[in-house]
């Protein structure tokens, strides 16, 4: 198995910044907006972009939890069943602009299912998809991020791996990882 590094800390930092800075200049006090992050590893993303946030603007904003495991399209083909996660939105998203938070785009298909596990809560005005690596040319369903990190070139056989310090790491790095 082979690891290449594609943003070390201080390139994620960095990043980061920028990506918070993007939805500043589109969604100015967030008044209207709220950030939700896509159980399981979105929500660590969704809390660093979250506090980020909070410190630039000096305001609160809402931070919720989706679980999308009982809405995707390949539950029950599973052999082993999937473990649901929390879903943790103490909000209204009726009406609101929401800004969806995962770690890697690639398929697709989690995204979906996260658009259809919302509508619970409400229908809101707009959704926006904010990711940290888009895998460009692997869609399997036509879905496409407002706001990313980083775009990477992947082969079927590889995958990108991020580690956060939320998740135990001692740094936050991303790696792309070739399976062979």
């Amino acid at each position: 198995m082979q690891k290449k590094l594609i943003l070390d800390s201080h390139l994620l930092d960095i990043t980061l910044s920028r990506l918070c800075h993007q939805l500043i200049e589109n969604h100015s006090d967030f008044a209207d907006t709220v950030i939700i992050g896509l159980q399981p590893r979105g929500i660590f993303l969704a809390e660093l972009v979250h506090a980020k946030l909070e410190k630039i603007t000096r305001k609160k904003i809402p931070l919720g939890y989706l679980d999308t495991t009982f809405h995707r399209d390949d539950f029950r083909r599973r052999e082993v069943p999937a473990k649901a996660s929390e879903t943790r939105i103490p909000f209204v998203i009726e009406g609101k602009k929401v800004v969806l938070i995962d770690d890697v785009l690639y398929t697709g298909r989690s995204v979906r299912a996260a658009m259809d596990a919302m509508i619970s809560f409400g229908r809101p005005a707009k959704v926006e998809l904010l990711v940290l690596v888009d895998r460009k040319h692997t869609r399997d369903l036509p879905v496409a991020a407002d706001y990313i990190g980083k775009k990477v070139d992947t082969l079927a056989t590889q995958r990108i791996l991020v580690e956060l310090e939320a998740q135990g790491h001692k740094q936050n790095k991303i790696w792309l990882i070739n399976k062979d």
